[in-house]
């Protein structure tokens, strides 16, 4: 099981090297080179981060991208979500009916706990906090 996923994984990378080039539009070329990435995996990761209000992109001869948000405000989570959709730890195997246990499965109730502890620990960690930019 990966907690993180390639793509949360290159949005990471991605936004850390813009947020450390704060002052300037950083473009799709200079992202793939510094990154050593396929420029049409990092493409579509780029768009996911535009689409979602993470990163502002600019069209045209000078254009590219910059942060929207700053680098506190962007959590892990928040990019989790993005390209891995609602943190979950397991799912019932029930998927589409309602489990006939849910309220008294114990493994249920310790997995969802597991998933609190997780999440909250995961809500700290920001961009700039792995950039070291807290401060």
């Amino acid at each position: 099981m990966k907690l993180i996923t390639r793509d949360t994984d290159y949005s990471i990378r991605a936004l850390g090297y813009i947020a450390r080039n704060k002052n300037r539009i950083i473009s799709i070329t200079e992202l793939v080179k510094e990154l050593d990435t396929p420029r049409p995996f990092l493409r579509k990761i780029l768009q996911l981060l535009t689409t979602s209000g993470v990163l502002k992109s600019y069209k045209g001869k000078n254009g590219g991208f910059e942060l929207a948000i700053k680098p506190e405000k962007i959590r892990l989570l928040d990019l989790m979500e993005i390209f891995q959709g609602k943190f979950v730890l397991s799912e019932c195997l029930f998927k589409k009916k309602i489990c006939p246990d849910q309220v008294s499965c114990k493994l249920r109730a310790q997995l969802c706990s597991l998933e609190e502890l997780v999440e909250n620990k995961i809500k700290d960690i920001t961009v700039a906090s792995l950039l070291n930019l807290d401060n």
